[in-house]
């Protein structure tokens, strides 16, 4: 009965202890514990089996048994203490609570008392200085009000003092004066709405708008546009004038300055009139010679009558240029026929002498067109051919290719004046044009001439093939005018000379290059290059002469030239012509056609070394192979084929050495025409006993070694040959050596019975039968 009730005590208090698994994962992490016995799946059945795992081990149950009931022993004592603790908590916890109230309603009884005082205090302050700021409002008002008194008596005193100077013209006092009571005038804008004020302000105004009168009235009658002759020299009234002036309207000025510089140079415009000899181009120095004098005879007479801010000596210089300016377009429209070529340039390049003179004396504030100043200035160049144009007469300058890899110099700095008076002279720059047109054509037909005349150059086997002389030519001319014309203008007139330049390049290109390539002939008559491959087999093809192999190579050499410095002639003349028309320079056509002409010269070298070949191969295919009784050295065809190449390329590498990529294209354009047509004859080699194709295949080999080592055959200096020639010569001819293979592969070879496809051409009529595959490879 006493076990039943323990275990029913011990199942009820298992049901009081059952936690939820959050508070037992609290307990776990405030209480970390490794005892099984604080687990919270504690299981009593496991716990003895871990305290006794065999028979045996229950011998030592007594001493188990005692340390769990020592331990039990503890936790009571730990139960029991903790109880007693915990018994006056709660009386201790009543009681602190009750004295943190009562501090509380102390500390809110002294802050009340403390916001009490303060407020007092405040109030004690405001009743102390209500006075004060009475009295301070009272100093600041009774001070304003006796300096607007005082400003109200200089104003009306400076007022009557100003009209009566006026009266007397004592422009002098007057400029000073006026400034000051035009400043004292600001502080009574916001007593605009008294009368008095109201009355002493248009007072004001109205002496302004006398003195503007009566200085204009003085000035007209000192300088007067028509009529009597100028006075000596100023007087010191208009000087003082100038000084009242400038505190006047801003017009006032500008009224000023427009009648003396109109005064100033009416003698001008009478003096060049449309009708007057010396107003014509040939007589421009006189133009600019008479407004140097001007400009002295101004700084001698006038200079300290206008202030130094009007920059009165600049004013009359670019009023001079816009009025030089209109009269020469005028005259030059009139007398358009008359206009020649060194007449034209004459006329600029002392016109733009003049504008440099303007650019080195003055600074160019007074140019107010920001406008023009834009358009005319010389645009951002990188050119560093900048300063290799000291002066306008143009000296002759080498444009090879040292000079176009040189480091870009610094710019000089833009000058405002440029084209102040030669952009008149941009309408009739189709005179220069087509002057240039007329030359460029008779330099090309003198190159043509000269190259008849002269021969082809001479063979060169030291330092490459040599460039034509009339390439050089060209392009010094090209550059003479490219910076002549860009001194002129740098508008449209950029534009049609290089349309001038595409057209004579593109001459040069077929005339002196193309036109200078050497034909071919056989002796069944007349062939063009075009043709060589499709030679009857036999015929004797003549082959270039070795002066005819350094022509073609000079020819190649020049066309490389014309390319790289046609590039670099276009972005020339990109920096020389205005920004917004770069679009329109565009030389890729004519580059394109120098590429045609290297295209064309490294296929006459290949054909012409290729036809070489052709008897050779000719005499292969027509051997008698069925008959070979033993394997020897290299065939005879094989000892002619590389004769021929040991003629032909150590002469077009040397003439070739400055341009190495054309050389490579060369092999790479021979490999590729030679090999194939070396397969094709050998599908034309039948019937072929097995020595035959031992022979055969000996050959190919010897051919093989002979073309990797074709692009330094005959050099004392040997280099690897290129990666991408050596890749097509090893692919070809192996292709050739495992045809042979496998023919010798098969019992009672002979290439009459079977049917070798292959890309380099058809196959043989009559050749029936299955497809041949070998390594992968269907032949």
């Amino acid at each position: 009965m006493m076990e039943e009730e323990d275990l029913e005590f011990v199942e009820e208090l298992e049901a009081v202890l059952q936690l939820t698994p959050d508070v037992q994962l609290a307990i776990e992490q405030v209480f970390p514990s490794q005892d099984p016995l604080d687990r919270a799946d504690f299981n009593a059945v496991e716990y003895i089996n871990t305290l006794f795992p065999t028979e045996q081990s229950l011998a030592n149950i007594d001493e188990v048994v005692n340390k769990i009931r020592l331990k039990i022993r503890r936790l009571d004592d730990n139960i029991r203490t903790v109880v007693r603790g915990q018994t006056n908590v709660g009386q201790d916890g009543r009681q602190a609570l009750e004295e943190a109230q009562k501090a509380i309603q102390q500390l809110f009884g002294k802050i009340k008392d403390i916001k009490d005082k303060a407020d007092k205090s405040e109030q004690m302050v405001k009743e102390i200085t209500r006075d004060i700021k009475q009295l301070d409002h009272a100093k600041r008002h009774l001070t304003t009000s006796i300096t607007t008194l005082n400003h109200l008596h200089m104003l009306a005193g400076g007022v009557d003092s100003l009209e009566a100077m006026t009266r007397r013209r004592q422009y002098g006092e007057v400029a000073n004066l006026l400034q000051g009571v035009m400043n004292v005038l600001e502080h009574f804008h916001k007593y605009m709405g008294i009368p008095q004020i109201r009355q002493l302000s248009e007072r004001v105004k109205a002496a302004q708008t006398e003195l503007g009168q009566q200085i204009l009235a003085d000035f007209e009658e000192a300088f007067p546009s028509q009529g009597t002759k100028r006075p000596g020299g100023p007087s010191n009234v208009l000087r003082d004038a100038c000084l009242v002036a400038n505190i006047l309207d801003p017009r006032i000025k500008q009224e000023i300055i427009k009648k003396f510089i109109k005064q100033h140079l009416s003698e001008y415009l009478v003096l060049f009139q449309e009708n007057q000899d010396v107003a014509w181009l040939d007589k421009i120095d006189r133009r600019y010679a008479w407004i140097k004098r001007q400009l002295v005879d101004y700084e001698e007479k006038y200079g300290r009558m206008f202030p130094r801010e009007w920059y009165m000596t600049e004013r009359i210089a670019v009023e001079f240029c816009h009025v030089t300016r209109t009269e020469l377009a005028k005259i030059m429209r009139t007398r358009a026929k008359e206009i020649e070529v060194k007449l034209l340039l004459f006329a600029i390049q002392r016109t733009t002498n003049f504008e440099g003179i303007l650019a080195k004396r003055f600074s160019g504030c007074t140019l107010t067109d920001g406008s023009l100043k834009k358009l005319e200035s010389p645009p951002a160049s990188t050119n560093p051919f900048l300063e290799d144009e000291p002066t306008p007469e143009m000296e002759e300058l080498t444009m090879d290719k040292g000079d176009l890899e040189q480091p870009k110099k610094p710019k000089a700095p833009d000058n405002p004046f440029h084209g102040i008076v030669s952009k008149c002279f941009e309408p009739h720059l189709y005179v220069y044009i087509e002057s240039q047109d007329k030359n460029l054509g008779e330099l090309i037909d003198r190159f043509v001439a000269d190259f008849k005349a002269q021969g082809p150059p001479k063979p060169n086997t030291d330092e490459g093939g040599a460039v034509l002389p009339s390439c050089a030519d060209l392009f010094v001319y090209y550059k003479k005018c490219m910076v002549q014309c860009s001194q002129l203008s740098t508008g449209e007139p950029m534009i049609a000379l290089s349309t001038i330049f595409q057209k004579y390049l593109r001459e040069y290109a077929w005339k002196i290059l193309s036109g200078n390539l050497p034909k071919t002939t056989s002796s069944s008559g007349g062939l063009t290059i075009s043709s060589l491959l499709k030679e009857k087999e036999g015929s004797e093809v003549a082959k270039f002469t070795l002066e005819e192999l350094c022509l073609i190579c000079s020819i190649l050499s020049t066309a490389e030239y014309c390319l790289a410095t046609t590039q670099q002639l276009e972005e020339k003349l990109k920096e020389k012509v205005d920004v917004s028309l770069t679009e329109r320079i565009n030389l890729t056509g004519e580059m394109d056609t120098f590429s045609t002409v290297i295209s064309n010269s490294i296929q006459l070298l290949v054909q012409d070394l290729d036809a070489a070949c052709d008897p050779a191969l000719t005499a292969m295919s027509k051997m008698q192979w069925q008959n070979v009784e033993h394997v020897g050295d290299q065939s005879p065809y094989v000892t002619s084929v590389i004769l021929h190449i040991k003629q032909n390329v150590p002469i077009i590498r040397d003439n070739l050495a400055s341009t190495r990529k054309y050389f490579t294209q060369f092999c790479i354009k021979f490999a590729n025409s030679f090999i194939p047509k070396f397969i094709t004859h050998l599908f034309k080699c039948k019937p072929i006993s097995m020595v035959g194709a031992e022979q055969l295949l000996l050959d190919t080999h010897s051919l093989k070694m002979v073309l990797l080592d074709l692009p330094s055959i005959g050099s004392q200096v040997v280099r690897k040959a290129p990666a991408s020639y050596t890749k097509i010569v090893v692919k070809g001819m192996t292709r050739a050596e495992m045809i042979l293979k496998v023919g010798l592969c098969l019992p009672g070879f002979l290439l009459k019975g079977l049917v070798l496809k292959h890309r380099s051409g058809p196959v043989p009529t009559g050749h029936k039968g299955s497809s041949v595959f070998f390594g992968g490879t269907r032949f």
